[in-house]
């Protein structure tokens, strides 16, 4: 995790940061995959992703095997961290 998203983390519940941590590890999910994999409630998710996409670090897209669903991904700028540290560190 980079500075800037340890600071727009650093003041959100914890239920916020587990939907970030399995966003980041998982990749993007619908938030019925993130309840399975956080066990968290359906309702406790859904929050957790409105706070995230109000510091933008979460974006929203059609999920397109299910246009009932969204799909949660991590922005641009938050993967691109990801694949930076793992590339220096595979090096």
């Amino acid at each position: 995790m980079g500075s800037e998203s340890e600071h727009a983390l650093e003041d959100l519940p914890p239920s916020a940061k587990l939907v970030y941590k399995v966003l980041e590890y998982d990749g993007p999910k619908t938030q019925k995959g993130i309840v399975e994999e956080s066990m968290l409630s359906a309702r406790t998710v859904r929050y957790a992703l409105e706070r995230l996409e109000n510091r933008d670090v979460v974006d929203e897209d059609i999920y397109f095997a299910d246009a009932r669903q969204s799909l949660y991904r991590l922005t641009a700028g938050e993967e691109g961290e990801d694949v930076e540290a793992e590339t220096e560190t595979a090096h």
